[in-house]
């Protein structure tokens, strides 16, 4: 716990075998209260390394519901658990653990409620692995949905993310996309509910177990950013309303 708030990280697991143990042995306990898995259905051993691990909240989707899919469990696991502070972390171990501390500080401290790890604050992205055309999505998407939301992130796209509890119960989450776009959906329903983000640099690591989605997924990613952007705009402006900005 930070000032008697109790943390808990959540890591949406999908075929993260390899991966898994290196991230777990990184999480700072000295801090985080519990851990949950959920697995979407992976197809290699992640439950069993998980287990061996000691990981006691583990969730077995039996059959694959999307990364979004996993992350309302992840949530709702995380909530029913009555969290403060919710980290969610890759178990690919493409982001590091040891910022944990600083992103929990933050919302445990009441500076922000949410906080993104970002990987284009510095020049950590393409020294990282990212592929080109990823970091001009990237740039290109960021900058489309800053002018619309009238915001000034640096990145819209990372999966590092922490949020408080507040935040969490406040928003409709479950009412997103069981597919990539619910991550950009997330911070839109913020943005719509009030609350202020912040962002700390975060490194990044391409390598082949790290998961990635190929080009023609996020393709289909970049124009539901776009849709949910622009149906941000137009529910701003009272011109429709949209469900996922229903608060709940």
């Amino acid at each position: 716990m930070i000032n008697n708030k109790k943390i808990i990280v959540v890591l949406p697991a999908y075929n993260a075998e390899l991966t898994l143990a290196k991230t777990y042995n990184e999480i700072p306990f000295d801090i985080v209260d519990d851990v949950i898995l959920v697995d979407d259905n992976s197809k290699d051993k992640t439950v069993d390394v998980a287990r061996s691990l000691g990981i006691k909240n583990i969730i077995v989707h039996d059959k694959n519901k999307g990364y979004g899919g996993n992350q309302k469990s992840c949530y709702t696991k995380a909530l029913e658990l009555e969290a403060d502070i919710v980290v969610m972390l890759h178990p690919d171990y493409q982001y590091t653990p040891k910022l944990i501390h600083s992103m929990c500080y933050v919302i445990a401290n009441e500076v922000y409620p949410v906080v993104l790890g970002s990987r284009i604050l510095g020049r950590g992205a393409l020294k990282g692995g990212m592929p080109l055309y990823k970091y001009i999505f990237n740039r290109l998407l960021t900058l489309f949905q800053n002018i619309l939301m009238n915001q000034k992130l640096s990145e819209y796209h990372t999966g590092y993310r922490a949020f408080s509890g507040e935040v969490l119960r406040k928003i409709n989450f479950m009412a997103n996309s069981d597919d990539f776009v619910f991550d950009n959906q997330m911070l839109a329903q913020i943005f719509y509910a009030g609350y202020q983000i912040a962002e700390i640099t975060c490194p990044t690591k391409y390598f082949e177990e790290a998961s990635s989605i190929n080009f023609r997924r996020s393709i289909k990613y970049g124009l539901g950013v776009l849709k949910t952007s622009i149906i941000y705009f137009l529910n701003k402006l009272g011109i429709i309303k949209s469900k996922i900005f229903k608060s709940i």
